[in-house]
């Protein structure tokens, strides 16, 4: 974006020293820099007095043949009455559309009205199509959608071939547009869909191809080049799609491999499609975790058995707390929340992993809990020399235990080495109010006040007045 900005600032400048236009722009496919090219001269200090294209309609007058550069600076004044002179001398001239595209949206309703109508006259399939990137960026503006309406229009009555360009195009923007209008028209084959879903990188254009493949297909209708690129696509919403469509294709069977993949919605439609075809998706699961033994357990399969499991398959997911794989002990952790079953001796221990993700999962289930745990444990916990993830999940733990242990804590790491603890941990000092449960004129609160030393003189004195403290 830079680049097309300065581009455009310097094209205004080589077109005023009286450059022609092909060699002044440095792209004239970009947007950016037709956009940048109006405001760098709608901002300049030019005037007629330099004599290098002013005043433009008297040299009309007198015979004079103006340059494509010479009108295209017209076209970006200031002045609105020599934008609107300049908009009746581009006939004939296809290189001044972008700029024509971009006086619809202007502010003067005599230009705005002129500029639609040399749109009007000008417009065809093929310069809809290569105006089009520069028509998204002016619609957002206000009053800007008359340009991008008429290239609508245009495009939707053309042949299929005009749209192709803009379906592959670098900007995400231009993609979208093109996709929903070739789905609107049909102009797409399922398979041209599903190719498009698989391929493009814009998480919109995928869900728009998805559901048009799905809403293209009729039952037993979908083959092997419909499925393949769905099922094999990394989005996840792709990937689902895929799965759905397989119970259109009469292969709901296909669905099992999917009920361990590694995206939830991904799982809850193989889940879906499994049902449908008269199998039983919670007994898959538990007879994988069950038989998992030594042999290699995919995290999806946990994650599976706590979505639509229940309580009594907890211990299983105990069981899997001390699998070797790290995410399969994750996810063990975060089924047994998600079950709401929580056993804090046990989950304490898990405290103490050598896995973060582990750690974090204990430490989430053991929020609600904090108070049932230990203080003076977790206060060890925060010592200089644990793990990262020890000390981030004490002293979550402790900050959620509230209180005067909260407070003992957040003092303890006002100066610590860690950025992110050491600002977390001030926040929770300079957030703290005395509860119900804290001793009234307790001297360790005064003390850990102004040790912690990060308030006014007028707010440490309130606050040790909320305190029962005599100040």
């Amino acid at each position: 974006m830079r680049d097309s900005i300065w581009n455009g600032a310097q094209a205004a400048v080589r077109l005023a020293k009286g450059a022609v236009l092909r060699e002044a722009m440095f792209d004239v496919a970009d947007p950016a820099v037709w956009i940048a090219l109006d405001e760098a001269v709608r901002h300049s200090a030019w005037s007629s007095a330099d004599g290098t294209w002013l005043p433009a309609w008297r040299r009309t007058e007198q015979g004079w043949t103006l340059t494509d550069g010479q009108i295209a600076l017209g076209l970006c004044q200031r002045d609105g009455r020599i934008r609107e002179w300049a908009l009746g001398e581009v006939a004939g001239r296809p290189e001044l559309l972008p700029l024509v595209v971009i006086r619809c949206a202007d502010w003067a309703e005599p230009v705005r009205d002129r500029a639609r109508t040399r749109w009007a006259e000008a417009v065809t399939v093929e310069t809809a199509a290569a105006l089009a990137p520069l028509a998204l960026r002016i619609g957002i503006r206000y009053r800007g959608d008359f340009a991008l309406g008429l290239i609508d229009k245009v495009l939707r009555s053309a042949d299929r071939e005009a749209l192709l360009p803009l379906l592959t195009h670098a900007d995400r923007t231009v993609r979208r547009f093109a996709h929903r209008l070739a789905v609107e028209e049909g102009f797409l084959s399922p398979v041209e869909l599903a190719r498009s879903a698989a391929r493009d990188s814009d998480t919109v254009v995928q869900g728009l191809c998805a559901e048009a493949v799905l809403a293209a297909l009729a039952e037993g209708d979908a083959d092997d080049d419909v499925l393949e690129p769905l099922l094999a696509a990394r989005n996840p919403r792709v990937r689902s799609a895929g799965v759905t469509a397989l119970r259109r294709a009469g292969r709901g069977e296909r669905a099992v491999g999917f009920l361990a993949d590694r995206a939830p919605v991904v799982r809850a439609c193989a889940r879906y499609v499994v049902r449908q075809s008269g199998g039983e998706p919670l007994e898959w699961y538990r007879r994988r975790c069950a038989e998992a033994g030594d042999a290699a357990l995919s995290a999806g399969v946990v994650s599976g058995l706590a979505e639509c499991g229940d309580r009594r398959d907890a211990e299983v997911l105990w069981t899997l707390t001390s699998y070797p794989d790290p995410v399969v002990r994750a996810r063990a952790v975060g089924g047994l929340r998600a079950l709401d079953v929580l056993d804090v001796r046990r989950m304490r221990v898990l405290l103490d992993d050598p896995s973060p993700g582990v750690v974090r999962e204990a430490t989430l289930a053991l929020v609600p809990s904090a108070r049932m745990l230990d203080d003076g444990w977790l206060l060890e916990r925060l010592a200089v020399e644990r793990a990262r993830e020890t000390r981030v999940s004490a002293f979550r733990l402790l900050n959620a235990y509230g209180g005067l242990v909260r407070l003992r804590a957040a003092v303890a790491l006002v100066d610590d080495r860690d950025d992110k603890l050491r600002q977390w941990a001030r926040q929770s000092v300079l957030r703290w109010h005395p509860t119900a449960e804290v001793p009234r004129g307790s001297a360790e609160v005064g003390e850990l006040l102004d040790r912690a030393g990060l308030f006014d003189a007028y707010g440490l004195k309130r606050l040790k007045w909320e305190a029962g403290l005599k100040v």
